[in-house]
């Protein structure tokens, strides 16, 4: 189960953090959309969570591994036994995951996220928005949109882009990959695992993602908000959240209908659920995003939501609200 080239390197690990040549059980975990070699050990008597990278991929972890062990640090992570940059290892307290209501997540996120963006200032790896952007402009060139269509997302898309705050400097340490698979709650408690795109974003980025989950209707904003700062959300705050989440609908339908192009025919009449629900289901653990259908499912939903808000008032509001604060 562990490749050949990596059996002395966990042996070391074993020792380093355990002072035992080897686990007393092993079981690979497949779940998810990591290329690293996931396992659930056990070593006298109790589960740890062990990722060999692969050879190709994090080919200088460190800081991903420096970010992983400050939020442990923190007590938003699971706790670290062992880091290797040089042998790509990690192991971790495995937590055993259990069903996390929504309205305890409601509570506990923003909350956990205002502890995350407290800690001191991860690397500075890329910017966010300038890659976005890069896949959003390679979406665009492919044309699978119809005209009309594409003009009206990207003719919107640019007016956020052209006052949103992109470049600002006011960045916090982000996790920036929030997916519910990356958070796991033990029955009291929620944990962030999985930190390789931590690096130094805007710190609505993580409260948007989050939010697509756990935020469904006006009041559920607005407490998700106060208690991330807080404080009550001031217009800008509001705008700011609004205008990242639409950002966001537009990337994932970018990227998600390009991965799915690979495999299957891309179709954008063929909407079989609504925004809300989709996010539910993945929240759940009912839909698994390795399938290229639910992939374009995904893509679709976002579009679909990003073309209804673009018709709002709030929209128009935000806009107008940002512009006058830059």
């Amino acid at each position: 189960m562990i490749p050949e080239n990596k059996q002395t390197s966990v042996k070391n690990a074993m020792q380093t953090a355990f002072g035992v040549n080897s686990y007393d059980d092993i079981k690979a975990i497949t779940t998810g959309l990591s290329n690293a070699l996931t396992f659930r050990i056990v070593v006298k008597s109790k589960p740890y969570l062990m990722k060999i990278a692969r050879t190709d991929e994090l080919s200088s972890p460190a800081n991903y591994y420096a970010c992983m062990k400050a939020g442990s640090e923190a007590g938003i992570a699971p706790r670290v036994w062992y880091l290797s940059a040089q042998d790509k290892i990690s192991i971790t307290d495995f937590i055993e995951p259990k069903p996390f209501p929504l309205n305890k997540a409601k509570e506990i996120m923003p909350k956990l996220l205002g502890r995350l963006h407290k800690l001191p200032p991860f690397h500075k790896a890329v910017n966010y928005f300038d890659s976005m952007d890069r896949i959003v402009q390679t979406f665009q060139s492919a044309k699978f949109l119809p005209d009309n269509l594409t003009d009206e997302i990207f003719k919107n898309y640019t007016r956020i882009k052209n006052v949103y705050p992109c470049h600002s400097e006011d960045l916090v340490s982000c996790h920036n990959d929030l997916k519910p698979e990356n958070i796991i709650f033990d029955g009291e408690r929620a944990w962030l695992v999985d930190w390789e795109a931590a690096f130094l974003n805007d710190r609505y980025l993580d409260l948007a993602v989050v939010a697509n989950f756990v935020v469904n209707n006006d009041e559920d904003e607005f407490q998700y908000l106060q208690n991330y700062f807080g404080e009550a959300p001031d217009q800008y705050m509001k705008a700011r959240f609004f205008l990242i989440q639409q950002l966001l609908h537009i990337f994932y339908m970018s990227i998600f209908i390009l991965y799915a192009s690979k495999s299957v025919p891309i179709r954008i009449d063929n909407i079989k659920t609504s925004f809300r629900d989709f996010h539910k289901c993945m929240w759940e653990g009912e839909i698994d995003l390795s399938n290229d259908e639910n992939k374009l499912q995904y893509a679709l939903v976002h579009m679909n939501q990003f073309l209804y808000n673009i018709n709002t008032k709030r929209f128009e509001d935000s806009l107008n609200i940002i512009s006058e604060n830059l």
